[in-house]
């Protein structure tokens, strides 16, 4: 829908769009920028009749129509796995390919939303979204979406070799799925990788050539590693509010083509020194030494937030050392405040038990 459509083109009573008029509202945009009371005083109109002016206004500017929450629980409102190869059941997830990891998630990444992963440098953000971008092509009774995904470098070169041994090792990690299941899959066939190096390549490639696949079914995972990058490295300190402008933009973006699409996006987020406990605490990160970069902007645009972090500590499993991580689920409007532990193995992350603990002092670096 048009924001500046003309209010002659609403569905109103000619007597409200007049009034409208002489107070130079023509547009659907202007009568929401203006507040009701302000409506009611420069257009004599009754409060009812403003409010039947914004509501018409609104429709007009609305891009998706409002979904009942009864079709969103039953899994058949638009969006909701109506993709090529999705299915239609309700509360569709991306799984890992690990039980520890998908039980922390209740199933893995929400198939509807934006998730963002942060941690320090070496954490194994990357690690994770490489194992995604493989898990997403398996068949939907094994948790993948069978699809491909679009991964987007912001910063450094994409990990190539990392991505062909995870590929050789599939068989390893999902040991629970048929070898030939696994060999029969041309991973490397369906993972679109781009490098976006300024702001406007980024925000065009996700406005034109990822809706372009994920039209054509050919992909249902977007992976942007990662996004504070350019972000940060754009604007200046006193360029805040176009920062934060473009920021919100590029949320949105996102969260409509998870909708449209049902397709989970996956961000990667640095993270930067908190300041102090309260700023923190407003994180959802008590008593955490670092808190997911771009600020409460961002976090804003975020529908679940993980943590992922290296621990002083090692584990230890056959022939493979690691050092220790824990996952850690920051917020989520369908999940707990919950961590597990796990570690970076040949075959991919998986989730650590007691006995596989080398070292008992394991403490957040």
């Amino acid at each position: 829908m048009d924001p500046d459509q003309d209010l002659d083109q609403l569905e109103l009573n000619p007597r409200i769009t007049a009034a409208a008029r002489r107070a130079k509202v023509t547009s659907a945009r202007q009568a929401l920028t203006v507040s009701g009371p302000d409506l009611q005083r420069i257009t004599g109109l009754s409060r009812s009749d403003v409010q039947q002016l914004q509501t018409a206004a609104a429709s007009a500017c609305r891009a998706h129509t409002p979904v009942p929450a009864l079709l969103l629980l039953r899994g058949s409102g638009p969006g909701l796995g109506s993709g090529p190869g999705l299915g239609s059941g309700p509360g569709r997830r991306l799984g890992l390919g690990c039980p520890a990891l998908d039980g922390l998630l209740r199933g893995g990444l929400p198939a509807g939303g934006v998730t963002e992963l942060a941690g320090p440098s070496g954490a194994g953000k990357s690690q994770l979204a490489l194992q995604l971008c493989l898990s997403v092509q398996l068949p939907l009774l094994h948790g993948g979406l069978q699809s491909g995904a679009v991964y987007i470098c912001t910063e450094a070169s994409f990990p190539i070799r990392r991505l062909q041994q995870l590929i050789s090792q599939q068989v390893e990690l999902r040991a629970d799925l048929p070898p030939a299941l696994i060999r029969s899959i041309q991973f490397s066939d369906n993972i679109y990788i781009e490098h976006t190096a300024d702001l406007e390549a980024l925000q065009a490639c996700v406005a034109r050539r990822v809706p372009l696949l994920l039209a054509r079914g050919a992909v249902r995972l977007l992976v942007v590693d990662s996004v504070a990058a350019l972000f940060r490295s754009e604007f200046q300190a006193g360029d805040w509010p176009e920062r934060t402008r473009r920021l919100l933009a590029f949320g949105a973006a996102l969260h409509r083509l998870s909708h449209d699409f049902a397709a989970p996006v996956l961000c990667i987020n640095q993270v930067t020194d908190v300041v102090d406990g309260s700023t923190a605490e407003s994180l959802g990160l008590v008593d955490a030494k670092v808190s997911p970069a771009l600020g409460l902007a961002w976090a804003n645009q975020v529908m679940v937030r993980l943590m992922m972090r290296r621990l002083q500590g090692s584990v230890a499993a056959g022939d493979q050392r690691s050092a220790a991580r824990r996952l850690e689920v920051v917020f989520a409007p369908h999940l707990e405040r919950a961590s597990c532990c796990c570690a970076v193995w040949r075959e991919g992350v998986r989730g650590v038990t007691g006995h596989m603990i080398h070292d008992t002092h394991m403490t957040d670096t």
